[in-house]
């Protein structure tokens, strides 16, 4: 079986609400015993692997920068792509499904470049709403949705 890979994306800014969402995000996908992919640095992204990572899970860093060392300390695979924003790209292609926890424009970008790749995407406190972007109100609801539509298209 291969493995299934979940982006969260959001804010790299420090939200304690926000951060919280984004934790048992992270904890509801390892415990799927998907992978949890992000950006690797802070807000959200930290929130959401330090989650995965609490509940034995794997985390993987798609990092802006060129220094694997800038990842949070709960990225278990850290990759550095020197890209900058571009890594948006990567993490919304790499994602098997995304879930957006708040965000602005670089979380924006995301959310359009996976539904325009045809992923379901759900989104908790979205920065926007958009056609085909799932509105979730807690984190479970957002992985459930979110694994109910891969489980659809796997059949």
């Amino acid at each position: 079986m291969q493995a299934i890979l979940i982006g969260v994306i959001g804010s790299g800014l420090e939200d304690k609400r926000l951060s919280q969402l984004a934790y048992e995000t992270g904890k509801e996908i390892a415990l799927r015993e998907a992978i949890l992919i992000c950006g690797g640095l802070g807000g959200v992204m930290e929130a959401a692997a330090r989650g995965a990572f609490d509940a034995g899970g794997i985390t993987i860093g798609i990092l802006p920068g060129s220094d694997k060392k800038t990842a949070n300390p709960y990225i278990k695979i850290p990759i550095a792509t020197n890209m900058g924003h571009a890594r948006n790209a990567i993490i919304a292609q790499a994602s098997d499904a995304l879930v957006a926890v708040g965000g602005s424009y670089g979380t924006l970008s995301e959310i359009s470049l996976a539904l325009k790749m045809e992923k379901p995407v759900a989104a908790i406190n979205p920065p926007v709403n958009i056609k085909g972007l799932k509105t979730a109100r807690t984190p479970k609801e957002a992985v459930e949705y979110i694994f109910s539509r891969l489980n659809n298209k796997a059949q």
